[in-house]
């Protein structure tokens, strides 16, 4: 899916330096020609320049320091020894988490960045979760809001409502991505970016350009913010926080999307993909430590309820969790906002 020609890009992203190099690498009947000799050219990317960015600019605003967690996560090498996991992990005085994993191998590159605020806070959830491979790129890039922006119009109102024209910009540079599920849509604002689009170093441009932006206007977001003192509405801030990393942890949607399109021969099963993306780089034991303790490090302290107690729903007959991606049927193949942010996916 194309996203704009280089000239829209280069309106907005001319000043950036984020050029993925490119090779050109001979392929022969290896790859399915017959006697011919074909060459295919890949882009060699590093999202490393996005997580210097997102320190560097979050350091004008805050203290930061590292997190305790910093100790255990920081670097893990796969089983194979072709790829290598990377962790940081920060906090400050507004700021309960700030971390980020990326993943890089020799046909991947993941970004997985997020900061949560302390739950004094109801600003929303810095999310940002990117994929790449030579061909293709998915993309998730939002505010996540703490409390449900399609019947909490007054939350909607709070964050969102002057983030409207920032939204629009990048839903004509990055269009909608295709189906996403009614269940997951409940999770992401107004303002998400949930897109796919082919390689190229003009692409990496918006994308660059886009998470700058929206980084920024979070950062605006949880400095101005107002530590709240009644304790019902802190409470309420850390059961719709721990509400939404028990959801992250079951469902990993962004991986499912990834293992669908690229490792669905491997991965495939009753078990959620996305932790069989893990497992497979590091082992079931690792893996399921570093999703509940660092990349959804929350879950297990914040609250006791479970998936089933927050999505009943997803009861299976035998007391399981129904691992099926939806259990509604319905699905969003188009953007489910209007141009003003009004819902319209009723």
């Amino acid at each position: 899916m194309e996203i704009g020609s280089s000239s829209s890009s280069s309106i907005f992203c001319s000043h950036l330096t984020l050029q993925p190099s490119i090779r050109t690498c001979p392929s022969f009947s290896t790859c399915g020609w017959r006697n011919r000799r074909v060459f295919v050219q890949s882009f060699s990317v590093s999202y490393q320049k996005f997580v210097n960015f997102a320190l560097e600019e979050t350091k004008r605003h805050v203290h930061l320091v590292p997190s305790p967690l910093q100790e255990k996560f920081s670097s893990i090498s796969s089983g194979d020894g072709k790829g290598e996991l990377r962790m940081l992990s920060f906090q400050a005085d507004k700021i309960r988490l700030l971390r980020s994993m990326s993943i890089e191998t020799d046909t991947m590159q993941v970004l997985d960045f997020a900061v949560f605020p302390k739950l004094e806070y109801d600003v929303p959830i810095f999310c940002a979760n990117f994929f790449t491979s030579a061909r293709t790129n998915i993309v998730v890039l939002d505010l996540n809001p703490l409390h449900e922006v399609i019947n909490r119009q007054d939350y909607k109102e709070k964050y969102f409502k002057s983030l409207i024209p920032l939204g629009l910009k990048y839903a004509e540079l990055l269009p909608w991505g295709g189906k996403l599920t009614s269940e997951s849509i409940k999770f992401f604002s107004p303002i998400v970016i949930w897109t796919k689009f082919p390689s190229s170093p003009e692409n990496y441009d918006i994308l660059y350009s886009a998470f700058q932006e929206y980084y920024k206007v979070w950062l605006e977001l949880i400095s101005k913010a107002v530590e709240e003192t009644d304790a019902s509405q802190i409470f309420s801030n850390r059961e719709a926080q721990h509400r939404y990393l028990t959801w992250r942890t079951e469902k990993l949607e962004l991986v499912k999307e990834i293992l669908t399109q690229h490792l669905h021969s491997r991965c495939m099963g009753t078990e959620d993909p996305g932790s069989g993306l893990l497992k497979k780089l590091i082992g079931e034991a690792l893996a399921k430590d570093l999703l509940r303790s660092f990349l959804f490090n929350g879950v297990d302290e914040l609250g006791s309820k479970n998936f089933l107690d927050y999505f009943p729903e997803y009861l299976c007959g035998d007391g399981a969790v129904n691992k099926k991606q939806s259990i509604v049927g319905k699905s969003f193949e188009n953007r489910p906002w209007d141009t003003s942010g009004e819902f319209i996916g009723n």
